[in-house]
């Protein structure tokens, strides 16, 4: 006899939570943090019970639906870091940040605390602060940031670049890289002054050619 054998319980069970933690990813990402659980719900396919068996609380499902972000940012951080050249390594933490916050309105929510159910994600906002301390304290040494920058700079940059969140998703990355491009810009030390350039020499006009 031949045919596919039942799902046992515990495969449903997986399935179902796999789901969740997929239309929560989409939900989130797309509508922000204040999106209702059951419309996460209603996007997986399940009824309200199952998604609050998987996860009791919304600050439950938040944290399991972007532990891959969580994840992804620690990388960041610690590569940034690990960078030989203190400049390079704050550049690219500043775009690659902004790239994780553009793909998911969701995580950026999470991130900078917009939602009060959002606290498990304090260590990894904390994480990259002390980062970004410690990077800028390096470039500074090195010349290449500007003396004046501090780190709520950063913050500050952080909280414009959620404007972007109302950008179509199409667009939304190209003009997240742009806006970082411009704030790195602004963050660079300004360049040694050139020595002025000698006046362009004095030329006589050609006399006209003989009469013939």
């Amino acid at each position: 006899m031949t045919g596919r054998l039942p799902h046992s319980p515990r495969s449903d069970a997986r399935e179902n939570r796999a789901r969740v933690l997929e239309a929560a990813r989409a939900v989130f990402g797309a509508e922000g943090l204040d999106a209702p659980l059951r419309e996460v719900a209603r996007h997986a396919g399940v009824g309200p019970a199952t998604l609050y068996r998987h996860f009791p609380t919304k600050r439950e499902l938040i944290t399991a639906a972007f532990a891959e972000q969580r994840r992804a940012c620690r990388t960041v951080v610690h590569e940034a870091l690990a960078d030989t050249d203190p400049w390079r390594g704050f550049c690219a933490l500043i775009e690659r940040i902004c790239e994780l916050h553009a793909r998911s309105r969701g995580f950026a929510d999470a991130f900078l605390s917009a939602f009060p159910e959002a606290r498990d994600f304090a260590a990894d906002r904390e994480r990259t602060v002390r980062a970004i301390a410690e990077l800028a304290r390096r470039a500074q040494e090195s010349g290449r940031l500007r003396p004046g920058f501090v780190v709520d700079d950063l913050v500050l940059m952080l909280l414009a670049h959620r404007g972007l969140q109302d950008t179509p998703a199409a667009e939304r990355l190209a003009a997240s890289r742009r806006f970082a491009a411009y704030v790195i810009e602004a963050f660079r030390a300004a360049p040694e002054p050139q020595a002025p350039l000698p006046p362009a020499p004095h030329l006589t006009p050609a006399p006209p050619p003989p009469a013939r």
